[in-house]
């Protein structure tokens, strides 16, 4: 049975993919009964969408999948923590757990600088895990930026 790290480690491949096309490299892969339901990584540069985030996708995906909108019992794998559009989403989803690397300091809602997934106000609250590939899930948002620094300092010149 595959584990919390072999799943986090799908969702950075997915993450990659996204560097690759120079979106943000946030990967996602959603669960069910230890079935993968559903991959994707940000593509709003490509779509042209703002709301193409990595969970976003898996979810729309798993929902189109399963036929039904509600998730209850997934869990979602996540190299950064979900944002406010993302966790309501999740919540919406009824999802029973998420699970992500790293945090967002400037737009995380799993804990940073909101804790919605957890909110006892709201209807449904969510089981979050987090630190899993903390360093992997961390190192490649840097690389990221660093090189996208890189191009905008060489293309000042």
């Amino acid at each position: 049975m595959l584990a919390d790290t072999d799943f986090m480690k799908i969702a950075l491949q997915e993450a990659n993919a996204g560097f690759s096309h120079d979106e943000v490299p946030v990967g996602a892969v959603l669960v069910q009964n230890a079935q993968i339901l559903a991959q994707a990584h940000n593509a709003p540069i490509s779509r042209q969408d703002p709301s193409a985030h990595a969970e976003m996708l898996a979810i729309r995906r798993a929902a189109e999948k399963t036929g039904n909108y509600r998730l209850t019992g997934a869990t979602l794998y996540v190299t950064l923590e979900p944002c406010v559009m993302c966790a309501g989403a999740i919540l919406q989803a009824r999802l029973a757990r998420v699970v992500f690397g790293t945090r967002d300091p400037k737009a995380g809602a799993a804990g940073s600088l909101y804790n919605i997934l957890s909110d006892p106000r709201l209807n449904h609250q969510v089981i979050v895990t987090e630190g899993i590939l903390k360093d992997e899930c961390a190192d490649i948002l840097s690389r990221f930026f660093k090189e996208k620094r890189v191009r905008a300092d060489s293309a000042g010149e």
